[in-house]
């Protein structure tokens, strides 16, 4: 394949987190605050954002407002007809984690098109029905729970995942990454995916390596762009995912096999939070960021000294500044009783308010925007007063470009909801540079 470009096409695109990362923005990189030339072979062709909760498609008209209206499409991913969609190099989405069980998607799908349960699977269709023209890379984003849901089968969902990979004839390596592990500004832990097609040049050296840890630890597409070090003592973990979707869906972890042995835990995932899965071989282990660079603190993304012309609403008011500290502070309330009739004591430790400047940000959530108090907002000190973040802090912070999701029609707190949805620029640009340099 040339690599004079790789042809992208972006599903479940938000506000183009994925895009940003790989074009980035009128030709300038994400990591140098879209300052400095990025010159990426990286080209999205066709996205899709669609959000069936919702009669105004907010995220899709910011997508189109900033990349255009041309190879986009505002419509249900699920019943969309493959044909309509180009051939593509690589793949990419960040999916919403929900329902991934084979009895509540595949058997079921017609009545369930468009939700989010089967996303996931919206992705295996476009992959299954490509057949000879499957995209070389696949690159996915999810919250890390993903390893580790439902809680009554502990990694079920992920291992329905990897089978399916598997069996559309892909080799996976996956990487649970900490945006501010790595220097960037938010402490945001994501799982990613990285699916490489049978007799690809990087499946290739996968599927060669004889001792797979060394590809988990050193030589693979995460670990030269995001490194690590072996926690120590760790317990390197290697089985096989068995059986049809159907039985892996309705068993899984009872057809693990480690050594000879059945595994018939379910109280803990197999899966830790570095891996690789060749053939439905899994080999599995915990690793540790090992970064030793400059590390982007709250206060470095913040706007101070009449930088930025910020709204009188931003600021708390006197006469709700009590409920802010309560909210902020530590409580013990009375006993709950739980559906099984379990009683228990539901306690919150005390959260920092204002918020540290001196260290990265904590996790942006869905619910930043308005004024109204609330625990898990951030709040900052400025010159002497308190305030929320406004919007294109909370960009800042996903290393988005200042500004990205100001658009007519569009509210302070929908921004904020976007952010809190979004994922961390600077990650995906990373991994966008590895990938470049290794199928050179």
């Amino acid at each position: 394949m040339s690599r004079k470009d790789i042809r992208v096409v972006e599903l479940f695109a938000g506000v183009g987190g994925f895009r940003l990362g790989l074009e980035g923005w009128k030709g300038k990189s994400p990591s140098s605050g879209y300052t400095k030339p990025y010159k990426t072979p990286f080209k999205v062709i066709w996205s899709n954002q669609y959000e069936p909760s919702t009669k105004i498609q907010h995220a899709s008209k910011v997508y189109e407002e900033r990349f255009g209206s041309d190879n986009h499409v505002n419509e249900d991913i699920f019943p969309y007809p493959i044909e309509k969609i180009p051939d593509h190099d690589m793949l990419v989405g960040g999916f919403p984690c929900q329902d991934y069980s084979v009895a509540r998607t595949l058997n079921q799908a017609e009545g369930l098109a468009g939700k989010k349960g089967v996303l996931w699977w919206a992705i295996e269709r476009i992959l299954r029905q490509k057949k000879s023209r499957k995209p070389e890379f696949v690159f996915l984003e999810n919250v890390d729970r993903l390893l580790k849901s439902p809680a009554k089968q502990r990694g079920r969902d992920f291992a329905v995942m990897l089978a399916s990979l598997s069996d559309l004839g892909y080799a996976v390596e996956w990487r649970v990454i900490n945006a501010a592990d790595y220097g960037m500004p938010q402490r945001r832990r994501r799982v990613f995916i990285l699916a490489y097609r049978r007799n690809s040049k990087i499946w290739k050296e996968l599927t060669k390596t004889k001792d797979l840890t060394n590809w988990i630890e050193r030589d693979g597409i995460f670990a030269s762009s995001f490194p690590v070090k072996e926690v120590s003592n760790t317990i390197k973990t290697k089985f096989e995912i068995n059986g049809t979707l159907d039985s892996i869906s309705n068993r899984f972890p009872m057809d693990l096999h480690e050594d000879n042995h059945e595994v018939t835990t379910s109280e803990s995932s197999p899966f830790e939070n570095s891996g690789v899965m060749v053939g439905r071989n899994v080999y599995t282990l915990r690793t540790e960021p090992d970064f030793h660079g400059k590390r982007t603190t709250l206060g470095e993304v913040i706007y101070r000294n009449g930088s930025f012309d910020i709204d009188s609403s931003f600021f708390l008011s006197e006469e709700n500044l009590d409920v802010w500290k309560y909210l902020k502070g530590a409580k013990k309330n009375n006993p709950r009783k739980s559906k099984s009739g379990f009683i228990y004591h539901y306690n919150e430790g005390p959260m920092s308010f204002p918020d540290p400047l001196d260290r990265p940000s904590r996790t942006i959530i869905t619910g930043e925007g308005g004024a109204t108090p609330s625990r898990f907002k951030h709040v900052v000190e400025v010159n002497g007063s308190l305030r929320r973040l406004v919007p294109e802090e909370l960009e800042r912070l996903n290393m988005f470009p200042p500004g990205h999701t100001k658009v007519e029609g569009i509210s302070d707190v929908k921004r904020a909801f976007f952010m809190g949805n979004a994922l961390v620029v600077g990650v995906v640009e990373m991994v966008g540079r590895e990938l470049a340099k290794r199928t050179e």
